[in-house]
């Protein structure tokens, strides 16, 4: 983390806005990085996890509770967190990691943690209502962008939204932010659902270098009234295996935009993915790259990245890093812990795809690898001092 990562500067220098100290900055950051990666993810946990006398091995040298982790997040500054994410993953392009891959994608997409409170207390609290329309509680909500479309997926960075605000505006915020701290050559392309494929999302993009992919449905009625009655009234133009599927593909470049878009023509794909059980699943995207950029396959797995940041995305922040669990309800603490979630799933993937090398053991789940990690950091050795 501190050598190929480059984090050595964040990790002693993460931006305290604690006024009065007491316990070094620095200790409670390792020590919540650490509690991520170990599968650790509240502050109680934590707290219990540095009171072990064998974590010595996490080189926490000192105990504290779970009140100074909340006083800490409350003050952390989150835009030192983002920078820290984005140096990692620019180191990363840099040494390679992406190299293996024509394209490299941004997926947007929002979701939904925290919902299980019973009265607002924070300006990021918005109202959870049943089928009635009544208030039965209050949640949180956030745009996640991830790095897609490479065989890696890895989060970038995390914009958190209230009740006056929207996913399809926090969407690009985030964005155009990540394509500030990236670069406009980091990446090629955004690939979205359906609620972003509007004119100005789409505008968006293009002004930041990007490329977009994004689903088309029903909130286009023109365009998909024109996509779906001309597929698939001819044979497929491509026919290819996925994975264990088959999938037939439909390719055009020369629908008209909508009033309101500026590109000149629109390129829509239709797929038929025929899975082994007999499910049928299809869909149709929109895209402004031609078909001498992308092919109509390559273009195929773009549209399909958009799942990564559903799997590995927010399916797994939720299950392994507590993205649903609230450790301190306020806003500053709740996006600080997002991001530095963030920040160790990105860290915790890149060893074990990119770094960890294979060993005479067999092949091991990543939840065994923090069993038998966790494990050996409890071990009591005797030090020899001469």
């Amino acid at each position: 983390m501190t050598r190929r990562l480059g984090l050595r500067s964040f990790l002693h220098s993460p931006g305290d806005g604690r006024k009065y100290p007491q316990i070094p900055a620095k200790t409670l950051l390792w020590a919540v990085l650490l509690g991520q990666l170990l599968r650790e993810c509240t502050f109680h946990g934590i707290e219990s996890l540095v009171r072990f006398s064998g974590c010595r091995a996490l080189l926490v040298n000192r105990t504290f509770s779970d009140d100074a982790l909340s006083y800490f997040t409350e003050r952390l500054d989150v835009a030192r967190c983002r920078e820290a994410l984005a140096g990692v993953l620019r180191r990363a392009k840099r040494n390679k990691v992406f190299a293996k891959n024509a394209f490299i994608g941004l997926a947007v997409d929002g979701s939904t943690g925290c919902r299980r409170q019973l009265e607002r207390k924070s300006c990021l609290c918005r109202s959870w209502k049943n089928k009635k329309e009544e208030i039965v509680g209050y949640r949180h909500h956030l745009v996640l962008v991830s790095v897609v479309g490479t065989g890696l997926s890895l989060p970038v960075d995390v914009e958190p939204y209230g009740p006056e605000d929207s996913e399809y505006s926090a969407g690009q915020r985030v964005l155009r932010r990540v394509v500030g701290q990236l670069g406009r050559r980091f990446a090629d392309y955004v690939v979205v659902d359906g609620e972003f494929a509007t004119a100005p999302f789409l505008h968006t993009a293009g002004d930041l270098g990007l490329s977009t992919v994004a689903r088309l449905k029903g909130n286009l009625p023109e365009l998909y009234a024109a996509a779906q009655q001309r597929f698939p009234s001819a044979s497929p133009q491509a026919t290819f295996a996925y994975g264990d599927d088959q999938v037939e593909l439909w390719d055009a470049e020369d629908f008209d935009p909508w009033t309101s878009l500026r590109w000149e023509t629109v390129r829509v794909i239709f797929y038929r993915q025929k899975k082994r059980n007999g499910k049928v699943v299809e869909a149709y995207w929109l895209t402004d790259f031609s078909i001498q950029e992308v092919s109509s396959q390559a273009l195929f797995k773009m549209a399909k990245s958009r799942w990564e940041i559903e799997n590995q995305g927010f399916n797994e922040a939720k299950t392994l890093h507590g993205l649903e669990h609230l450790c301190h309800h306020h806003p500053n603490s709740m996006l600080a812990v997002w991001l530095l979630a963030a920040l160790a799933m990105t860290i915790d993937r890149l060893y074990r795809h990119r770094y960890l090398h294979r060993g005479t053991h067999g092949i091991l789940a990543p939840i065994d690898l923090v069993r038998i990690l966790r494990a050996r950091l409890s071990l009591q050795k005797e030090i020899n001092s001469s």
